[in-house]
C-alpha cells in the first residue's frame, strides 16, 4: 500500500462524532475521524513501513499521523528524525500518545527525553515526561537509575506548579507513574505527590482539571497493582 491508499482507507473509516472528539481536544484539519481500533485492519497489511510512515506522518493529516506512530519502525529512527516528529506534533494527542510512545521503544528514549524536558517548549517537555511514564510501565525497574528518577520527582515538585499546562498533566503522569509501575521509589512517589497536592491544569475552551496523583496511586494500591507492567507500549 503506498500513501494514498492509506489515506483513502482511513477517510473511509472516518465517523463525524469521532473527529468531533479529536477537534474538541486541539486535532485541526486535516482529519477524518478514525477509532484507533478501526486502523488495526489496515496495520496487519501493512505491518511495519518506516518509509510510509514518514510519509503520512508528513501529510499533517491527525489520523494519518496516528497510523504513522503505529506502523514505524522506532529502532530506525533517529534523534533527529525524533525531533522533527516532535516538531510537527502540533498538540498533546501526537506529542503524547505518538511521539513518545514510539520513542520509548528505542535504545535512545532516555537520552532524548532528557533533552526535551528541558527544551522550555510546552508540547516538548510534555513528550519527554510521557516517554518517561511510557518506559517506566513497560520496562523492568533494574534499566532505571533509582538516583535519575528520584532527582525527577525532586524536579516536579519544585517546578510543576509553574510549568506548562499540559505538561504539568505529564509531570502528574510521572509522579503516579513512579508511585505505581517503580517500586524501588514507590514511597517517595507517594510522598512527593503529597507534597504537591491538587495540579490544576487549565484547557482551552474546556473547564480546567484537578489532578491529584496521591489519590491515584492510592487506588491503584488498594487494587494491588503496585508493580504493573505493560506487555507492549504500542497497541
Amino acid at each position: 500500500m503506498n500513501e494514498e491508499m492509506v489515506l483513502q482507507e482511513l477517510e473511509a473509516l472516518g465517523k463525524e462524532r469521532t473527529k468531533k472528539i479529536y477537534v474538541s481536544n486541539g486535532a485541526r484539519e486535516p482529519l477524518y475521524g478514525v477509532a484507533t481500533g478501526a486502523m488495526k485492519p489496515i496495520v496487519k497489511k501493512i505491518k511495519i513501513n518506516q518509509l510510509l510512515a514518514e510519509e503520512l506522518y508528513a501529510t499533517g493529516n491527525y489520523d494519518a499521523m496516528y497510523f504513522a506512530g503505529i506502523i514505524a519502525d522506532p529502532k530506525a529512527m533517529t534523534e533527529a528524525d525524533f525531533n522533527r516528529w516532535i516538531d510537527g506534533a502540533y498538540f498533546y494527542m501526537l506529542s503524547d500518545y505518538v511521539v513518545a510512545v514510539t520513542l520509548a521503544e528505542t535504545d535512545i528514549a532516555q537520552e532524548v527525553a532528557d533533552k526535551w524536558i528541558e527544551s522550555g517548549k510546552e508540547l516538548i517537555m510534555s513528550a519527554g515526561w510521557s516517554c518517561y511514564c511510557w518506559l517506566l510501565g513497560n520496562r523492568l525497574d533494574h534499566e532505571f537509575s533509582e538516583e535519575k528518577i528520584s532527582n525527577m520527582l525532586d524536579k516536579v515538585k519544585n517546578t510543576i506548579h509553574d510549568a506548562p499546562e499540559r505538561a504539568k498533566a505529564s509531570m502528574n503522569n510521572f509522579v503516579y507513574t513512579v508511585g505505581v509501575s517503580f517500586q524501588p521509589l514507590h514511597e517517595k512517589a507517594l510522598q512527593i505527590a503529597n507534597a504537591i497536592g491538587i495540579v490544576e491544569v487549565k484547557r482551552e475552551n474546556k473547564k480546567n482539571s484537578f489532578l491529584n496523583a496521591y489519590e491515584t496511586i492510592q487506588k491503584e494500591v488498594d487494587r494491588g497493582r503496585i508493580g504493573f507492567k505493560r506487555k507492549y507500549v504500542r497497541c
